[in-house]
């Protein structure tokens, strides 16, 4: 039977971006965002079990027995780095693994516009890169941050769980802290990180009221706050954060995040035209004087308004990021509409193209 060492090896040499064990299955690779199967045996409970203690400590053995689940770094020799959950399913145990890129990439090669660079030389306040599991936002995140770390003399401190690139210190310090092993949340990471003389913060993840609360208040006080959500569009995310608060704090919170918000940046991930790899679209919204007042007066619903006419300042819609791909041969037709926020709209836009 095939050994934990021999898949490993193989998500590296075919470039997969996820390997799935469970029982029932073969071993289950994820290229280019589609599922393929080796060409083994179907695991039994036996395999996914020594699967499962050949990369989890027994720290995180524990874990699974108390919770159910776990989620943790791994590296595999000098050759990768995976982020893997392990987890219960029918009194079984099955793996998810993410292969970590060990090659921080640029802005360029992500696909971002050269004015995302200027807002990270900003003194303080509040970036947001939003968007689905597996669009690539903590691979955009870490190119942010690897920036920063070459070009700013700066202590950035990231926090995140599990740690996934490793920065090494550059022209910049750089403290890394991973939440259940160095710190026991977010929230606590960020409030005790302020004692740290920080001056730009990274958090993996906004998933708790505490934790939006903690990086909003950082933001506000002179820090520039790197953070994820699970949403997508800006409008959407600024909602996401206000109904996350109690009604009685909404109108608060309105008006801090007008001032603190600096940009959100969401993204997809889609396959290429050619049928090699993946492209990341990107809407981009910054802050600006008006966009501000439309947080601040309950008017979200038109901010997709601002971004469309607000090109000169690096902003565009999903829906144009998605048609630009689609102009220069780079996604299929269907792959642009089945992601575009207005299907409808793109319909037309192609028809008054033709």
């Amino acid at each position: 039977m095939v050994e934990m060492k021999e898949l490993l090896s193989i998500v590296v040499e075919r470039n997969a971006s996820d390997l799935h064990l469970a029982i029932g299955k073969p071993p289950v690779l994820r290229i280019d965002g589609v599922l393929k199967y080796l060409d083994v045996d179907s695991l039994t409970s036996e395999n996914t079990e020594r699967f499962m203690k050949a990369v989890t400590s027994e720290r995180h053995q524990q874990k699974i027995e108390e919770m159910g689940g776990t989620d943790f770094g791994f590296s595999f020799g000098n050759i990768a780095r995976f982020r893997i959950s392990v987890f219960r399913e029918r009194g079984h145990y099955g793996l998810a693994l993410r292969l970590i890129p060990v090659r921080l990439m640029s802005l360029e090669e992500i696909g971002l516009p050269p004015t995302i660079k200027e807002l990270l030389y900003r003194p303080r306040g509040l970036i947001l890169v939003t968007g689905p599991t597996g669009c690539g936002k903590t691979t955009t995140l870490a190119a942010m941050i690897n920036l920063i770390n070459e070009e700013r003399n700066c202590h950035i401190v990231t926090i995140e769980d599990p740690i996934e690139y490793y920065h090494s210190h550059k022209k910049s310090l750089v403290t890394q802290r991973e939440v259940g092993v160095d710190v026991q949340s977010f929230s606590e990471a960020v409030m005790r990180g302020l004692r740290q003389d920080p001056d730009v913060i990274l958090i993996g993840e906004m998933r708790d009221l505490a934790t939006m609360e903690a990086a909003i208040a950082a933001a506000e006080t002179g820090h520039l706050v790197f953070a994820t959500l699970h949403t997508t569009g800006a409008a959407r995310t600024v909602d996401r954060i206000i109904d996350a608060f109690p009604i009685a704090q909404q109108e608060q919170i309105r008006t801090q995040l007008s001032v603190s918000i600096v940009a959100v940046i969401s993204q997809v991930l889609l396959p290429r035209a050619s049928g090699k790899g993946r492209i990341a679209a990107f809407e981009i919204m910054v802050s600006t004087p008006a966009i501000a007042n439309l947080i601040r007066e309950k008017k979200t619903y038109r901010i997709t308004s601002s971004i469309q006419t607000g090109a000169k300042f690096g902003m565009k819609t999903m829906d144009q990021s998605l048609f630009e791909l689609y102009e220069k041969n780079l996604i299929a037709y269907d792959d642009m509409v089945a992601m575009s926020f207005e299907p409808e709209g793109m319909e037309e836009k192609l028809s008054g193209v033709k």
